[in-house]
């Protein structure tokens, strides 16, 4: 079975709102993530795409954890490992984001969760709320 590997973040902005991207393909809603190019690391990849699904500049606050789940492309089964990082906004417009991206928003933690497409993604978001809580 093939492996793939994708790092991103769970943003948070000064209100306490979080950034969810919807896919531009699937319309699924998540947090922005994607693969690392050559020679990055996952703090690296997570940063990079943040920006450029999400067209924000963050800061990494702490590691979230691993959503892991398997999925089927072109009739290969794929094992996907996706790390998740707590972020905080820096700069930027969410209305910059790139093609993959057909929605963006700022959402309570309340729309946050109903909107969020997949039970992996709910799981560590209320991680993530939790550590924002106690900073």
């Amino acid at each position: 079975m093939k492996r793939e590997f994708s790092a991103g973040g769970i943003i948070f902005n000064k209100e306490g709102q979080v950034l969810l991207t919807q896919h531009s393909t699937n319309k699924s809603w998540g947090f922005p993530k994607g693969h690392p190019n050559e020679g990055e690391g996952m703090k690296q990849a997570a940063l990079r795409e943040v920006k450029e699904e999400g067209g924000v500049e963050v800061e990494i606050i702490n590691s979230v954890g691993q959503s892991k789940y398997k999925y089927t492309l072109n009739g290969e089964e794929i094992f996907k490992i996706v790390t998740i990082y707590l972020m905080k906004y820096v700069s930027g417009d969410i209305k910059d984001h790139d093609w993959e991206v057909s929605d963006s928003g700022w959402f309570t933690p309340d729309e946050a969760l109903k909107k969020l497409s997949f039970s992996n993604d709910k799981t560590l978001f209320k991680k993530a709320v939790g550590m924002y809580e106690q900073l």
